[in-house]
């Protein structure tokens, strides 16, 4: 694929489109599910999981897209000739499978969530909190 600005920016409009909605229907579920008076602790908890993951994640996408796809994805290299003939080579092409990777990786786990029926009908399983 080419690195053009709409090839880019058509999906991340979408992706930008879809987290907000599935972010308000989390939000929803932890709201109506857990008590208001353990909330706090309960979203504490959440926000720092999900922060402690990014500083990781930032740690480990340089060196891996530089130092391990980069040189796959050179011309010649390991990659060039299979996920180099759809992603491209050359430089500045190593953060390209770790999008990829990361995609099916996220299509998986919603795959997966999607066949778990206790996830599927957690909102109608577990209780609501009645005050």
């Amino acid at each position: 694929m080419r690195a053009e600005v709409w090839a880019i920016a058509v999906p991340v409009a979408l992706v930008m489109t879809i987290v907000p909605i599935a972010n308000t229907c989390s939000q929803v579920l932890w709201q109506t599910k857990v008590p208001p008076a353990l909330q706090g602790r309960v979203f504490a908890i959440r926000r720092a999981i999900a922060n402690a993951i990014s500083p990781v994640a930032i740690l480990v996408a340089g060196p891996l897209a530089d130092g391990l796809f980069e040189p796959l994805l050179a011309p010649g290299g390991a990659l060039a000739s299979s996920v180099g003939s759809v992603i491209g080579t050359g430089p500045g092409r190593g953060i390209g499978p770790m999008y990829v990777i990361a995609g099916i990786i996220m299509a998986v786990i919603g795959v997966a969530g999607y066949t778990s029926p206790t996830i599927r009908n957690l909102e109608t399983e577990l209780p609501d909190y009645v005050t």
